[in-house]
């Protein structure tokens, strides 16, 4: 087993030990993403911000890999606060076309450099 690690400018470099991704047998399994801004490395400002950011670097992600968002098969979406949870299913509509990836949403207590969200993506070719 020898997944290909993905690397790419087009989304934030990894703040840890993980990759951005990799893919094994056709299926790219991507890094969770905050609403870190790849050029700066600033985080967007609120939740409505970060959570376009977030799905700005899924986009990037997504594109440095000859994908489209046709190709997510599943989401995993973490929130600092479930009171957010209309705003993401509003900008998961526009995000994605149906038939919708598999999706889950969890409340969390805290996510990394207090971000208030932040999406994994599972995508086949």
């Amino acid at each position: 087993m020898n997944p290909s690690i993905i690397q790419t400018d087009k989304a934030p470099k990894a703040i840890g030990p993980y990759s951005q991704g990799v893919c094994l047998n056709g299926v790219y399994y991507f890094s969770g993403q905050i609403g870190l801004i790849p050029s700066s490395g600033e985080m967007a400002q609120g939740f409505d911000a970060q959570l376009k950011q977030v799905l700005s670097n899924i986009d990037g992600l997504l594109t440095s890999q000859n994908l489209s968002r046709s190709h997510v098969v599943k989401t995993t979406i973490f929130i600092k606060n479930m009171s957010d949870f209309p705003g993401v299913n509003a900008a998961y509509e526009d995000f994605f076309k149906a038939p919708y990836p598999a999706r889950s949403t969890v409340e969390v207590s805290g996510l990394p450099k207090g971000a208030l969200v932040e999406i994994e993506v599972i995508a086949a070719k």
